[in-house]
């Protein structure tokens, strides 16, 4: 975690005007990925540990590659180091911070803006919690940072939002307060509304609501909350 920090220093000249790609070694559906890899939008690619072997499974070349790769093949990051001169981090194994949280804490020190986490869920619910996690240490910096698979989308908010039916990830939606109770919190336009709740860890209400009109407001005075969004 120290190290990382430290290894962005003489890089900070890199913008943050498109989309960078955290690819790390959970879930990685190439029929959901690829499209995201390929985009226009993308302009940054880092692979982390196990992530990477789907990378060079489908001749995508990262900008960066993270980890300890104590779970990908040693010819795959010595031919990324050795035929594409791509710039390596590499970490002991004993370390203090996931694969995906040194990733992502290299993107902040690029001043990358937005940042999609994909293969950041998967059998792990632990190391999924711990990514869902780290996107509070994207949003203190500034940064907006989210997990993506091809039935998820998990964000941290610290203020309301407006979510459209157009644009929703899928028909589902759950909320839930990040460290402590969030007050006043308020749902409308959904199919079970909420007015002015507070919002603790003690209960399972806001989970798998629905819209009911074209748009569903999200509001609350203080706090952080999960946002889930679900297909």
């Amino acid at each position: 975690y120290e190290m990382s920090a430290s290894l962005v220093g003489s890089e900070m000249c890199i913008r943050d005007s498109k989309r960078t790609v955290i690819v790390s070694g959970g879930i990685l559906e190439k029929e959901f990925v690829l499209p995201i890899l390929q985009s226009e939008e993308t302009e940054f690619i880092i692979g982390v540990d196990k992530g990477l072997q789907f990378l060079y499974e489908n001749g995508i070349k990262p900008d960066y590659i993270v980890g300890d790769f104590d779970s990908v093949p040693r010819e795959i990051v010595e031919y990324y180091r050795t035929e594409e001169n791509v710039p390596i981090r590499e970490f002991n194994p004993v370390k203090d911070a996931s694969d995906t949280e040194i990733a992502l804490r290299l993107c902040l020190g690029l001043r990358r803006k937005e940042i999609y986490i994909l293969g950041g869920t998967g059998n792990r619910i632990d190391h999924l919690w711990a990514n869902i996690q780290c996107l509070n240490i994207a949003l203190a910096a500034g940064s907006e940072a989210m997990i993506l698979d091809s039935h998820n989308r998990i964000r941290i908010l610290e203020h309301g939002i407006t979510l459209t039916r157009a644009e929703a990830f899928g028909k589902y939606f759950s909320v839930f307060p990040l460290e402590l109770p969030v007050e006043d919190f308020s749902i409308s336009g959904a199919k079970y509304p909420l007015q002015n709740h507070l919002l603790s860890a003690g209960d399972s209400l806001c989970v798998s609501n629905e819209f009911a009109e074209d748009e569903v407001k999200i509001s609350f005075v203080c706090g952080k909350v999960i946002l889930m969004e679900t297909r």
